[in-house]
């Protein structure tokens, strides 16, 4: 049997970029080399774009070494192929491209760009369509969405960098504690948990840091839920997972990322009308927002008043070695690279 050319694209210039680089890793791994002839594609945090042995140092040596380390810029300044003009061409070292596999988390790989980029050049990838990607990867807009489909939402306000922002309306309607959130960016990058004015200012000049728009949303004390939808003959949920952060109050990126951050149960032990509604919702999402193949909505379940609060919904889940989606996954019964086999198989279909 012939081999796919499967073309996997990480890094990326997002906040980002070292999440993507681990979830590459994690995938990589976990697919079968019988059926698949590999190829790499890296975009460094500058926007360089390396392929092929270049792009597979580049994953390698960022293992080892520090983004900016020698090793690495030393690669960068040397490579001697434009990676984006190999994309463009379809072959990477004389094999034709037969679909890529984008793991790239944040701006110009998950919301929608590089899919826009795909459509043009006749490309065929998994994950959803540019638009999906860039309305749930806008915040704001992904909540108008969840509201539209009946699902409850924490009330919020949403800002761009050249707004003028008075403190104290936001204070009094959404009262502390306040999440400072960027628009579109993941994995809790620039994001607060403010308590009172003074944090509530420092967190809105972090996140305009790293985004022209930004979301202030009322905390919602309750138990954090996340729930796969996978599309493979339909969206199904996958299953409901409860995320416990272990050293903070709150899901931080330190939480998501660092050995023992926080500690996963899946299937989670809630009610099973919570659960039933946690799935419908996420389903229902995930198919209004237009996703595909595979996404993952976040909820905060509010125990005491038995209210379900739809957060953000992620088109390209993290597959890092403490990441929700392939751990659901692996626990529903299946590996995760036959999971992606299944997801191949319907693009190339």
């Amino acid at each position: 049997m012939q081999k796919i050319n499967l073309a996997v694209i990480f890094g990326g210039k997002s906040g980002e970029h070292e999440i993507s680089l681990s979830s590459a890793r994690g995938v990589i791994s976990s697919l079968n080399k019988e059926k698949y002839n590999i190829q790499h594609l890296a975009i460094t945090k500058k926007g360089q774009w390396l392929a092929g042995q270049e792009a597979e140092q580049y994953l390698e040596l960022t293992e080892k070494f520090k983004i900016n380390s020698e090793e690495v810029e030393k690669l960068i300044s040397e490579s001697k192929k434009d990676g984006l003009e190999i994309l463009i061409k379809k072959e990477i070292d004389g094999e034709k491209i037969d679909v890529i596999l984008p793991i790239l988390h944040g701006p110009f790989g998950e919301d929608g760009k590089l899919q826009g980029m795909l459509e043009i050049i006749n490309l065929p990838y998994i994950f959803s369509k540019p638009l999906a990607h860039a309305i749930a990867m806008n915040k704001p807009k992904a909540k108008i969405i969840a509201e539209h489909v009946g699902v409850l939402t924490a009330n919020s306000f949403s800002f761009n960098k050249k707004d003028e922002l008075d403190v104290n309306e936001i204070i009094d309607e959404l009262d502390f504690p306040i999440v400072v959130k960027p628009a579109e960016l993941g994995s809790s990058v620039g994001m607060t948990l403010a308590k009172n004015e003074k944090d509530l200012k420092a967190g809105i000049k972090k996140a305009f840091a790293v985004d022209e728009n930004i979301i202030l949303e009322r905390f919602i004390s309750g138990r954090e839920m996340t729930v796969p939808v996978a599309d493979i003959k339909k969206p199904e949920a996958v299953a409901v997972m409860e995320i416990i952060a272990q050293k903070v109050e709150w899901y931080d990126y330190n939480s998501k990322y660092e050995e023992g951050g926080s500690r996963h149960v899946c299937p989670a032990e809630i009610p099973e009308e919570v659960e039933q509604k946690l799935k419908e919702q996420a389903v229902r999402i995930f198919q209004e927002i237009g996703c595909r193949d595979l996404a993952r909505a976040d909820f905060i379940w509010d125990d005491e008043n038995d209210q379900i609060y739809f957060l953000e919904i992620n088109t390209i889940p993290g597959m890092t070695p403490t990441s929700l989606a392939p751990e659901t996954i692996q626990k529903n019964g299946m590996e995760l690279g036959d999971f992606l086999d299944k997801l191949i198989e319907k693009r190339l279909g």
